[in-house]
């Protein structure tokens, strides 16, 4: 299965060298190169041997030689690799994304053959479901990312939403949505995880390529999709509304002009002295262990702002997004991370499980900068 997975993989990559031979890259020239801001390569290292960890870690690996899929490393991953190749203008797609690739479209392609990543029988009653719908949804995520830089949707893409549309709830409190993966470990597989990715699904469905969002078979369920997110928006903790303020820069409908005006007055009330923003500020939290909860400013939380401020359209010149994006112009490690720590409960430093969090603030860092650039 693994050779399958390699094979697959250099397809991949041998259509994206093709697609990028015919198309214009812009490559960072000298003059950039002299007046760096922060360093895209550092980071580019660096999402790429998180991503190569995550394909060999024993805990990862799932039926017929496929990898189950991360929202804190996989999922920004795929978001901000693009962003970062045009940025290094690179013609071809690193080795881990092509394998990440690879098997997340071989998990789509056999839909049916798939094991769910977690089940009922190895891990409670109704994490089969859960982890069905969860993951259709996070493989429409990921490969609607990549088509987007492609210029194009491929089959297997809209195979992937096709996968997710069947599984949206029709009726009930989620309808529109997912019941989704829970287990009450946040920000991502908790109470409230499943209304911020069906935000970065409604993003992902109107970007797609082609006019997808248009077809008559897809409309209405990114229109259930929106209702969905407006029922259940003022109940939302602040880090919630703002993955619905980033899908309103594409569903300009999403929030009404009173909505915007309040939460983006919100999210500059709790930005911190130093330009930044803390998770915990956000969405407030106790740890499972009771340890001290961090307050400092964080490359997620600070990300995530600027990236959904970027994208409903605040004004490049506004105080509270230019001492944020200084903020984490300045605030990038020497080895390429932005950091974050675990909400749920203090991690030892030394351990792979303890940088999930800085993958993703490292990636939403990039989202952020590539946006302001």
């Amino acid at each position: 299965m693994r050779t399958r997975i390699l094979v697959a993989a250099l397809a991949v990559a041998g259509l994206f060298a093709a697609l990028m031979l015919s198309r214009s890259v812009p490559v960072h020239g000298a003059s950039s190169a002299m007046t760096p801001t922060w360093d895209r390569a550092a980071a580019a290292h660096y999402l790429d041997q998180r991503e190569t960890w995550w394909q060999v870690w024993p805990r990862a690996q799932k039926d017929h030689g496929t990898v189950c899929i991360s929202c804190h490393t996989q999922v920004p991953y795929a978001m901000a690799r693009p962003a970062l190749r045009r940025e290094l203008g690179e013609t071809t797609l690193s080795a881990p994304e092509q394998a990440m690739l690879a098997s997340v479209e071989q998990r789509v392609t056999n839909w049916r053959e798939m094991t769910p990543f977690y089940t009922d029988e190895k891990n409670g009653p109704g994490k089969t479901l859960e982890a069905h719908n969860t993951e259709a949804v996070l493989n429409a995520i990921i490969l609607s990312s990549f088509d987007q830089w492609l210029g194009h949707l491929r089959p297997v893409t809209e195979a992937a939403f096709a996968n997710a549309w069947a599984l949206q709830e029709s009726s009930g409190p989620l309808a529109g949505s997912w019941t989704w993966q829970n287990f009450h470990l946040g920000p991502w597989e908790g109470d409230e995880s499943g209304y911020q990715t069906s935000a970065l699904l409604l993003i992902q469905g109107r970007l797609a390529p082609g006019g997808y969002a248009k077809r008559r078979d897809v409309a209405p369920h990114l229109n259930q999709l929106r209702a969905y997110l407006q029922r259940g928006y003022e109940v939302q903790p602040l880090l919630n509304k703002l993955y619905v303020l980033w899908a309103s820069g594409s569903d300009h409908d999403l929030l009404n002009t009173a909505q915007r005006k309040a939460l983006v007055g919100a999210l500059a009330g709790k930005q911190q002295a130093d330009g930044g923003w803390n998770s915990s500020s956000l969405d407030p939290y106790t740890r499972k262990d009771g340890s001290p909860i961090p307050t400092a400013s964080d490359g997620y939380a600070t990300g995530l702002a600027i990236v959904a401020l970027e994208s409903a359209g605040t004004n490049p010149r506004d105080p509270v997004l230019q001492r944020a994006v200084t903020w984490l112009k300045t605030h990038q490690n020497p080895d390429g991370t932005w950091t974050a720590e675990s909400i749920n409960k203090h991690r030892n430093a030394d351990t792979d499980p303890a940088l999930f969090m800085t993958d993703a603030a490292t990636a939403y860092a990039v989202l952020a900068l590539d946006h302001a650039n």
